[in-house]
């Protein structure tokens, strides 16, 4: 019989070659492998997935939702090839997650994160290794996952052109970079070149072994050095990040008189997303802009009066 570890491998083998994304499965999937590998006999079963699935107890119920869900994919693999192992029931929680609202970093937040990278106790390819992610996530709002799964070609530091590759709804783009965050690549990968050679992966952001960054390492990371930066969050999100860069983006061009209706399409194609709808959501989540938007509506009513 094999072990579920193995499993694990050929299930996510088998994702990734159908051309689904696996770095949350991965995470959640080798927590709960971990957590069955304790028990004993290592099979899988209902009231064991969800005793899993109900962690963080003080979790939305959305969330176990979403641990269930992912544990479900895996079981009806495993039970093919082994009957004893059972396939969780669904629909046992609320699936709805509320969307958070986005907690927004300043630029002076943004400088404090990137000198936290600096001072962190690592070896300096390390740091400089974060720094250059995190600075590239403020700089673009790009996702993580998808500055995670950059290879080297797709960075073009002459033209200031980064290419995603089928990213969220398996969507591709190009986005233009400043060049200062140009530069900023070009100097990373020299530094990266030096200390791999030759590369052990084409990874662009790689960890010290050569190899590519992991999501969840990253994150615990981040939650690191804003702790580093005296910078005090309740949940350490990166991609509030990205929310930020959108929110700093409207509110510049409201402040510019831009119609912003008129260019909310360009900022969605920037961001990848599927049409303006999904950048809208950062107007209507943020305080900020509602009450700028507040403020000119009662300019034009006064107007109008």
């Amino acid at each position: 019989m094999k072990a579920l570890h193995q499993h694990l491998a050929e299930y996510l083998e088998m994702r990734a070659a159908l051309g689904f994304k696996t770095e949350r499965a991965r995470w959640l999937l080798s927590s709960f492998v971990a957590f069955m590998q304790a028990q004993r006999p290592a099979v899988i079963s209902s009231e064991r997935a969800l005793e899993w699935a109900r962690r963080p107890a003080a979790a939305h119920p959305g969330w176990w939702a979403q641990r269930l869900s992912t544990v479900r994919g895996f079981a009806r693999h495993v039970h093919l090839a082994d009957t004893r192992h059972q396939i969780p029931p669904g629909a046992l929680f609320r699936a709805s997650v509320p969307r958070s609202t986005p907690v927004l970093y300043t630029s002076r937040d943004v400088e404090r994160i990137l000198r936290a990278t600096r001072e962190l106790d690592s070896p300096p390819l390390r740091r400089r290794t974060y720094e250059t992610l995190l600075g590239l996530l403020a700089a673009t709002g790009m996702r993580v996952g998808e500055a995670i799964r950059l290879d080297r070609d797709d960075v073009d530091g002459r033209q200031q052109l980064i290419a995603i590759h089928a990213s969220k709804f398996r969507t591709s783009r190009e986005v233009v970079v400043h060049p200062t965050v140009a530069d900023a690549l070009r100097r990373y990968a020299m530094e990266r070149d030096r200390f791999h050679r030759p590369p052990r992966s084409p990874a662009f952001f790689v960890s010290l072994a050569g190899s590519r960054l992991i999501y969840n390492n990253v994150h615990g990371t981040f939650a690191g050095v804003l702790r580093h930066a005296g910078i005090q969050r309740k949940r350490a999100r990166l991609h509030d990040l990205r929310h930020s860069f959108a929110v700093q983006t409207l509110l510049r061009w409201h402040r510019e008189g831009r119609d912003v209706e008129a260019w909310l399409p360009r900022l969605s194609t920037y961001l990848g997303h599927r049409c303006p709808a999904s950048t809208y959501w950062y107007l209507t989540a943020t305080p900020e802009l509602m009450a700028l938007v507040g403020r000119k509506l009662e300019r034009a009513l006064g107007a109008s009066s």
